[in-house]
């Protein structure tokens, strides 16, 4: 066994003992454990896990690896994400929290007082989670390719195996210390890996300096930052660090998509019932916001270090000369080691056996590229790939590696366990108790709510084998999904009496479909490969809408939901008088946190 073998199965192999002898240790006991920890935990603790929650696969993995390939453009998922959580302080979590709900179908029922709402609430939440979920199983594939050395469909398959028994421990109380021990892995591999590159290329160990700084034996003293601008535009690809992704109209309604699908997350809202009062709410966001930005101010940094690594392992030289591009023969064995999983492929189109990766789509790049004798880029590399490949590109100690396997392990496992809960809780709680067998034991919903985890695991794994995209691209999915449905209702529901139900039945409806319909026309229905259906002739060819990409939909299908909403709200009755009263003296009450009556 080499000893890359031996640290990773040793790294790896510690950090899941632990996650599961806390599991165990802190096993839920009751109903009220499984679905919020008994309401008692501590904001410094849920602010972790909530960290942890939301810190998944898309973060660890994807966040650098398309702030490396789309430089600025990526940083749409910084603004998004984190900007979610300022709305989510304003707007969400000390209301829920003071209304007293479990979950967020429990309270879209309660508020709107009709079960017909709940179960549609309950359609949302599962198509939301279930998306998000497949990002996390990605995100699971790639890191068992990395770590066995195995295709990315059979480590799907293994990671489907392992969540699957990761998810009997379930309940809120041992996912949130298990999530607490996942955010310590997660952040200390990310930060370690950072340190590292920004080391070894500048010799400055801060990595947000290191872009400013400039290469280690450079004689120009140029900064890395400009340097990467420099290498990639010579290649044809735009400037790193003024790279849009589309229109600037794009990156401004995906951005406002991720912010206010991040706020309508239910799994990270959840989380928000599990301390005692509104003014822990109110710490916890303030603690996970600390957490969060631990990662994302760091991952720039990460991202652009990887790109230079990426780019100076294949060129090797001038770009106009021969000599200066790899000989496939001659590839490292990291280009190896991830070409075997199937997320690294090289295709010689003009047959020299070297390897010429550069920006095909670049009109005014393609007279030079002809003059090069290139007949197409030969590279294409998942970007969820290069974060984990970046140890290897830059030959850093076999231990980093494995810690950042580690690290992408914890973030997945993380996210997929609080996804896993919101699931069981709608389905239990929320249909099968709520709805459909009001008296079932408490025996009953949690033997349901486990089936319900086992489930949704294996219909995610299966969806996982053909993903939509990378894993941040399958998470903004579905936080357009939950822009487009539960955040409305969410919203009017808190802060307007006058909506009812038939409205929020109708926004929401109208919010998934045309969202969903967006989507499925890009990805094919379900992201099920040559099912896609746009329709050019008629002028509905890719990102049709405004130049819109469906990642950033979800705004799109906000603004529908709350005009439908009004709409019908406003042509049919009233919610019933004790409902208004309700709405507003709870919501007056979470402004001075007086607690519950």
């Amino acid at each position: 066994m080499t000893p890359q073998a031996l640290w990773t199965y040793g790294i790896v192999g510690a950090t899941f003992a632990l996650y599961i002898g806390l599991g165990f240790w802190a096993r839920a006991g009751s109903i009220r454990e499984f679905y919020v920890a008994d309401g008692s935990l501590h904001p410094l603790a849920n602010g972790m896990a909530t960290a942890a929650s939301f810190l998944s696969a898309a973060s660890f993995l994807s966040l650098a690896g398309l702030l490396a390939l789309n430089g600025y453009g990526g940083s749409v998922l910084l603004m998004g994400w984190t900007g979610g959580y300022v709305l989510l302080a304003l707007l969400l979590a000390p209301y829920l929290r003071q209304f007293g709900a479990v979950t967020v179908p429990g309270f879209i029922g309660k508020r709107y007082a009709a079960r017909s709402v709940r179960v549609v609430a309950v359609l949302c939440l599962l198509l939301i989670s279930l998306t998000y979920l497949i990002g996390q199983m990605t995100g699971i594939g790639v890191a068992f390719a990395g770590f066995f050395g195995l295709s990315y469909e059979l480590s799907v398959m293994i990671g489907v195996g392992l969540v699957a028994i990761y998810a009997l421990f379930g309940g809120m109380k041992g996912i949130t210390y298990t999530q607490i021990a996942q955010y310590v892995v997660l952040i200390f591999a990310y930060t370690v890996a950072a340190i590292f590159m920004a080391l070894q290329l500048t010799g400055q160990p801060i990595p947000q300096l290191a872009l400013a700084s400039p290469l280690l034996n450079d004689p120009n003293g140029l900064s890395l930052l400009y340097q990467l601008d420099q290498v990639v535009t010579h290649l044809g690809f735009q400037h790193y660090s003024t790279h849009t992704l589309g229109s600037t109209f794009n990156m401004f309604v995906y951005t406002l998509s991720l912010m206010i699908g991040t706020a309508g997350l239910p799994h990270i809202l959840m989380r928000f019932f599990t301390v005692p009062t509104v003014a822990a709410v109110r710490y916890s966001i303030g603690w996970t916001l600390v957490c969060l930005v631990l990662l994302y101010a760091t991952a720039p940094a990460m991202g652009a270090m990887a790109r230079w690594a990426l780019l100076n392992s294949i060129h090797t030289g001038p770009i106009a000369e021969e000599h200066s591009y790899l000989l496939y023969a001659e590839r490292p064995e990291w280009f190896k080691h991830w070409e075997a999983t199937g997320l690294l492929t090289f295709t010689d189109h003009n047959g020299d056996g070297r390897i010429q990766y550069y920006d095909d789509r670049n009109p005014e790049f393609a007279v030079k590229a002809q003059e090069f004798g290139w007949e197409g880029n030969e590279l294409v590399l998942n970007a969820d790939v290069l974060i984990l490949a970046m140890p290897e590109i830059a030959d850093l100690p076999d231990w980093v590696l494995a810690l950042m396997i580690a690290g992408a392990l914890a973030a997945a496992l993380a996210t997929t366990a609080g996804l896993l809960l919101a699931i069981a809780a709608a389905l239990a709680h929320d249909l099968m108790k709520g709805v459909f067998a009001p008296n079932s034991s408490e025996k009953m919903e949690l033997l349901a709510g486990r089936l319900a985890m086992l489930g949704a695991v294996l219909f995610a794994g299966y969806l996982s084998l053909h993903p939509p995209g990378v894993a941040a691209e399958t998470v903004a999915f579905a936080l357009s999904l939950a822009a487009a449905t539960l955040f409305p209702a969410l919203l009017l529901g808190i802060f307007s009496t006058r909506f009812n139900q038939y409205g929020a039945i109708a926004g929401m409806l109208t919010g998934l479909m045309l969202t969903l319909g967006y989507i499925f026309q890009h990805k094919g229905l379900f992201w099920i490969p040559n099912t896609t259906f746009l329709i050019p002739e008629i002028g509905m060819g890719p990102n049709w809408l405004f130049g819109l990409m469906p990642e950033a939909f979800g705004a799109i299908g906000a603004l529908a939901n709350i005009a439908v909403a009004w709409l019908v709200s406003n042509f049919t009755t009233p919610p019933p008088q004790q409902i208004q009263h309700w709405i507003t003296t709870r919501r007056a009450s979470a402004y001075c946190d007086v607690g519950e009556k």
